[in-house]
């Protein structure tokens, strides 16, 4: 007790000025303050990084205290995984037979395909990087604070034996004063040794928490890959499965087969003008296209796929535009098509014939 007393008398008078301080070397003062550096950053990247992989502040709280209690974490359905059971619920309510509900379906998987994927990756990065860091902090970081602290308790006593030998005035009493600052100044110097061994460490843990961030980014490139390629899978499935709409364009409108096609006079100049677009200029002496009197039975047909006029006899289309187009005598492969004053020779396979 009296030693703390002495002890916080030392440390009073420093902070007023009226008693020296023993400085410490300046390599010794630059290792202190790379350690507290890399202390004050790791803790920041520690949690950054567990915010990044659990968002949700309540569950990072919950699992900092089964840590504690040193119990297992309980296994918690990820957003992406909860959309998936959802996607599937909903997908089997509307139908597996019909589009939709087998579209939902498929994509409720997938989710949930996307959510394991996840769960391995916060538990590969938990792995290889979040627990070295923290066993960092609660290991060798703790280690040199408490060497540290006893490294400053050694450093007043040395100058409170410092103080004490200036004070003796007795021939008595110097003796004594001067064995208790040589044993001081021993204590100081082994302390000092240690803490410094621990400090200059820290570039050994650097090199470790390097070898950590690489793997951290192999996992993230694995999480990544497997992502991207589980979403072209599902692309592909669900392309592969889509169902021609049943509403058709007419001259850029969407319609209804079984409605007859109707478009508003307002609209019919913003039409026209999107038709002409689609055309190619006039060219007068290149392949004129078939008179009327060489076609025979105008018929309604949906355009497959879009195509574009190679001149200007033929007419550029749309992908499920509906015209009117007639068949020329002598031709096979094509036939006459008619988009309000456009008209121009198409190919019969970019054609389903309606009527």
């Amino acid at each position: 007790m009296v030693e703390l007393f002495l002890l916080s008398v030392q440390l009073t008078e420093e902070k007023l000025g009226t008693s020296e301080k023993t400085e410490l070397d300046a390599h010794f003062e630059n290792l202190a303050e790379r350690s507290d550096v890399t202390k004050q950053w790791t803790e920041k990247i520690l949690r950054d990084t567990e915010a990044v992989l659990t968002p949700n502040p309540g569950y990072r709280v919950e699992d900092f205290l089964f840590e504690k209690i040193d119990k297992k974490r309980p296994n918690r359905l990820s957003n992406l995984e909860y959309l998936g059971l959802d996607m599937i619920e909903a997908g089997n309510e509307f139908g597996p037979g019909t589009a939709y509900g087998s579209a939902l379906i498929k994509v409720g998987q997938n989710e949930q395909r996307l959510g394991h994927i996840e769960r391995d990756f916060i538990a590969s990065s938990h792995h290889c990087f979040l627990v070295p860091l923290r066993k960092f902090l609660d290991g060798e970081m703790k280690t040199i604070l408490k060497e540290r602290s006893i490294l400053e308790s050694k450093r007043l006593d040395l100058d409170a034996c410092k103080n004490r030998v200036r004070k003796a005035r007795s021939m008595l009493g110097q003796p004594t004063a001067e064995r208790d600052l040589r044993v001081a100044q021993s204590e100081f110097d082994r302390q000092a040794e240690i803490t410094k061994l621990l400090l200059e460490g820290v570039s050994s843990s650097h090199t470790r928490h390097l070898r950590c961030l690489h793997e951290f980014v192999e996992a993230q490139v694995t999480f990544y890959a497997q992502c991207h390629q589980a979403m072209q899978e599902l692309q592909k499935d669900i392309a592969s499965e889509r169902r021609p709409s049943p509403m058709l364009r007419v001259n850029s409108e969407d319609v209804d087969l079984a409605a007859p096609a109707h478009i508003p006079v307002s609209e019919q100049s913003y039409i026209m003008s999107m038709g002409k677009t689609n055309s190619s200029p006039a060219m007068p002496h290149a392949h004129p296209s078939p008179s009327p009197s060489s076609t025979s039975g105008g018929l309604r047909a949906r355009v497959l796929c879009d195509y574009d006029a190679k001149d200007s006899s033929e007419l550029s289309l749309m992908t499920d535009e509906v015209i009117t187009v007639h068949k020329i005598e002598g031709e096979t492969d094509y036939m006459l098509a008619e988009r309000g004053n456009q008209r121009g020779r198409v190919p019969t396979a970019f054609l389903d014939v309606i009527n």
